[in-house]
């Protein structure tokens, strides 16, 4: 294609969808008269230095969730859920590294503050570029999406099944609580267990590994559907007119179908750990940096983690 460069010959050929946002996006074409406005999911390239060096096979991609309230602008406020996702394009591996809303961290041109107030103070892109300081790698498109939206993605597809580790409720989004083991998540529910944070032992840390569960769910509920005749067409589609980015449907095509060939068994997660500290009165996650870098070093040529 002419006036392409390399890095978007490489994105309109290989790109691989794990994240959360996108696959689901894509699975839309299930509600063909979808009430998801466009500007409820945005799909950013995230400018780069041009000395990164990144193996062409590998793409990263942070993942979002927004804690848009009705009439907030969703890529000006908080972030919610951070999901740094790795993908291996050529073995097929991926992996997920999760980083806790309330890290307490530096922000470029702002000072310190929790991670995800960078997208309120500059966009997914200052957000993208934070949390590639935090992890040691930048990643290439940051990938928004409101939890509304999320809501009724879910519900589109008709759920998916996760194992929970342990039973929990939580008295605000879900009283009647979680089963320990497999068990069935739909449109409300998914975002109640995406949610949850005070039921659980682990508080920040918990929820972001129930966020990965939720991606991995998701990803083996779309590759159930995938063989359906015209699916991935009527996904391309649907994704285009309910998502705010200038990536063409045939790239769009090659997303859907890319979702088939990732490999379960060569999806791996981590979250970012830290201490529990306290900064102007408000209790924050002081991330534990050298393994946000270690995570980093591991995953950047091939989005494999050994270990957490």
């Amino acid at each position: 294609m002419t006036g392409s460069t390399p890095r978007t010959r490489r994105f309109r050929r290989w790109l691989t969808p794990v994240l959360l946002g996108l696959v689901l996006a894509v699975a839309t074409l299930t509600v063909p008269d979808s009430t998801v406005r466009p500007a409820d999911m945005t799909l950013v390239e995230v400018d780069r230095a041009t000395s990164v060096d990144v193996n062409p096979d590998v793409l990263w991609i942070l993942a979002v969730g927004s804690d848009a309230r009705p009439g907030e602008e969703m890529t000006r406020t908080r972030g919610d859920a951070l999901q740094l996702v790795g993908i291996n394009t050529r073995t097929g591996a991926a992996t997920a590294i999760g980083i806790p809303r309330d890290s307490y961290v530096p922000i470029p041109g702002v000072g310190s503050d929790r991670v995800n107030a960078a997208m309120y103070y500059g966009g997914p892109q200052l957000l993208g570029e934070t949390v590639g300081n935090l992890v040691g790698v930048q990643p290439e498109y940051v990938f928004v999406t409101g939890f509304k939206t999320f809501q009724k993605m879910v519900t589109s597809i008709g759920g998916f099944y996760v194992h929970n580790p342990v039973a929990f409720s939580d008295s605000s989004l879900k009283p009647s609580g979680f089963k320990k083991g497999k068990i069935r998540l739909g449109g409300y529910t998914s975002l109640a267990f995406a949610r949850s944070r005070k039921a659980l032992l682990g508080g920040d840390f918990d929820r972001s590994a129930n966020q990965q569960r939720i991606l991995r769910g998701i990803h083996h509920k779309i590759r159930q559907k995938a063989g359906t005749r015209g699916f991935l067409e009527r996904g391309v589609l649907s994704a285009m007119a309910n998502m705010e980015t200038n990536v063409s449907p045939a790239v769009l095509y090659r997303i859907a179908h890319a979702i088939t060939t990732l490999r379960a068994r060569k999806f791996t997660t981590c979250v970012v750990q830290g201490a529990i500290g306290n900064v102007g009165g408000a209790s924050v996650v002081l991330p534990y940096v050298d393994q946000a870098r270690r995570y980093g070093d591991e995953a950047r040529d091939d989005a494999t983690l050994e270990r957490c």
